[in-house]
């Protein structure tokens, strides 16, 4: 029988015919096809609100004759999405775990390369969340100048509120996204059709007044001018590889999921760009100074009106939210470089709503300091991005190029051959995107890059050592009783040293119970007490007369380490503490059990326990 949050998630909604139904109680905190397309496309979905326009101004160097190759660059870039789409829906088959070209760099490039796949897409992913907010932003501030002088506030403030959703967990933070985004794709296709039907743009109010950023000497159009252009509007790929880096996000059949979300978001994608490229040759639009290129194509086509107000509040909001891309991808990216011993373990836990709450939290603190670094200026932060993912792109072809012919499934050569040719693409563009951008801000990518890929080693290395000092991976030896000595530090007999001397009791052979002598008079009454009270346990007094209290019993548990007449093979401290239930309580404690506890772990060896009584 099925538990019953099992069987609420089959009904929320229905598996396909034959699909084994998951009984796994955490599913409904994981990502339905249509969710997916909310939580992890909205990076892809708002870049053609920039992607376009980025081919638009290279080509406007060319003047109104440059323009003209709008269609044919945005033609290309929709067959290289078309492809990278191919490629990834083979991908999250081939590796389910997520991991994207992490996963398949390792899998078949060897270590260093998976590396820096790895760091490629960590780049990119913490990019992303900084320039979707800015441009979020920049967007709103347009309409609203007063806000200009508060844009990093602003900017923070847009990241602490995606921040605080995914922490909620994914399946939460794709309920909340699923509204903006579908009404910004129909808002995209309601341009696109609208704009089909009409002869000659419905207004021109938004661009006018503004002057033009077409060429008044314009160049000619060569192989160089349409390169770049290819390698602006390749912006518009990047948030491609999200669904196949976060596959164990989706609900069970997570694989049928991801890939559907995967060919939705292509489809959708590639549709938006080029309609989007058409009316721009249909109407002929220049790119002009304080306004977007989509902005004009909303004037032209919809008006001057509610619709075109529409689409501007849909693309504020949207670029807003961008960044939940990341914010669902890089986090279980960090979890598998961390169960490779690559990062710190802490990144490879989860919160109970099925959340790498570190990797979240780490994605945030990096993409303030952007932000606040940048003064939240976008145009500080474009030229730095789409480099990340490109590299990232063509290793995963490469790699998946060696699994085709590793594995030789049926069909393996036309596998092979797509995904050969998405390299020969990818590989391409990464390198003119990296030559046009290098000295715009890119040789910081080239030198984040490497180090990043060093970090990762270095923590690895850290790790294999551990684990040799551990024997990990080893059948340990037969068990060994071990002779063990228990101290307990003392100040006076109350109720919490009789607990912290019965506990002493049950862990060790002997029992020792120290004090600290600071004033004679003390000493003696204690003393006295402790005859009267005869608990068969030792008092030690331990002279100090620098009126201190961890060093002295550091220094007399280093004392009996170093003595060879004892025989103990373990030397324990157990601290007795009160423990305050409530926070303002703790104000009135005098804190000795910590100052105690950090003299020895500086000083000694010791087995360190606090034994607390809640008050």
């Amino acid at each position: 029988m099925s538990s019953p949050v099992a069987a609420q998630a089959v009904t929320a909604e229905p598996e396909p015919p034959g699909t084994a139904r998951s009984s796994d109680p955490d599913e409904r905190h994981r990502l339905t096809a249509l969710g997916g397309l909310a939580a992890l496309s909205l990076d892809a979905m708002a870049s053609v609100a920039y992607g376009p326009e980025s081919i638009v101004l290279v080509l406007a160097a060319a003047g109104a004759y440059g323009l003209g190759f709008t269609v044919p660059v945005t033609v290309a870039i929709a067959v290289l999405l078309a492809v990278l789409v191919a490629s990834y829906r083979q991908v999250i088959a081939a590796f389910p775990d997520g991991g994207g070209s992490y996963a398949v760099a390792k899998a078949h490039l060897g270590r260093r390369t998976a590396l820096t796949a790895a760091a490629s897409l960590v780049i990119d992913y913490v990019l992303n969340v900084a320039v979707s907010v800015t441009a979020g932003v920049a967007a709103l501030t347009s309409a609203v100048p007063g806000l200009y002088d508060d844009r990093v506030w602003l900017c923070l403030g847009v990241l602490a509120l995606v921040t605080a959703v995914n922490l909620r967990g994914i399946a939460e933070s794709a309920r909340w996204f699923t509204a903006p985004t579908a009404v910004f794709v129909l808002s995209i296709l309601a341009i696109i059709v609208v704009g089909l039907f009409r002869d000659a743009p419905a207004s021109t109010e938004a661009a006018a007044g503004h002057a033009s950023a077409l060429a008044g000497n314009a160049t000619t159009v060569g192989a160089l001018l349409l390169l770049k252009a290819f390698a602006a509007g390749c912006s518009a790929l990047t948030g491609v590889e999200a669904v196949a880096n976060a596959v164990p996000s989706f609900r069970t059949p997570g694989v049928k999921r991801a890939q559907h979300t995967e060919v939705a978001l292509g489809a959708l994608l590639g549709v938006m760009l080029i309609g989007l490229a058409v009316l721009i040759g249909r109407f002929h639009l220049q790119p002009v100074e304080g306004v977007t290129v989509l902005a004009q194509l909303a004037d032209a086509s919809l008006g001057h009106g509610a619709g075109f107000y529409l689409v501007q509040f849909a693309t504020v909001v949207l670029l807003g939210l961008a960044a939940n891309t990341s914010f669902g991808g890089l986090p279980v990216l960090l979890h598998l470089l961390a169960r490779d011993n690559h990062l710190p373990h802490v990144f490879a836990l989860r919160a109970d709503r099925q959340v790498h709450r570190h990797g979240v939290l780490f994605l945030a603190v990096v993409s303030a300091v952007l932000l606040a670094g940048s003064g939240g200026d976008v145009n500080r932060l474009v030229p730095l991005f789409a480099i990340g993912v490109f590299v990232g792109f063509t290793v995963c072809q490469v790699g998946m190029v060696r699994h085709w012919w590793l594995e030789r499934p049926a069909h393996w050569h036309a596998k092979a051959a797509l995904n050969g040719f998405g390299a020969l693409l990818t590989g391409v563009a990464a390198v003119v995107v990296t030559g046009t951008k290098f000295t715009e801000g890119a040789w910081g990518i080239c030198l984040a890059l490497p180090l990043l890929v060093l970090l990762f080693e270095a923590i690895h290395r850290s790790y294999a050592r551990i684990g040799e000092r551990l024997e990990l991976g080893h059948v340990p030896g037969p068990l060994t009783p071990q002779r063990s000595l228990v101290l307990v530090p003392v100040t006076a007999i109350t109720r919490l040293t009789r607990d912290a001397l019965s506990a002493a009791l049950s862990l060790g052979d002997e029992v020792l119970a120290v004090t600290v002598v600071h004033d004679g008079a003390e000493a003696e009454a204690l003393r006295r007490d402790w005859e009267l009270w005869q608990p068969g346990v030792p008092l030690v007094e331990i002279p100090d007369g620098h009126r201190r209290l961890g060093p002295p019993i550091a220094a007399f548990v280093n004392d009996l380490a170093a003595d060879g007449e004892h025989t103990y093979d373990r030397l324990t401290v157990l601290i007795p503490e009160v423990e305050p239930v409530r926070f303002w309580q703790r104000a009135l404690q005098n804190r000795r059990g910590a100052v105690i506890d950090r003299a020895l772990r500086r000083h000694t060896d010791a087995v360190v326990c606090r034994l607390r009584m809640r008050m």
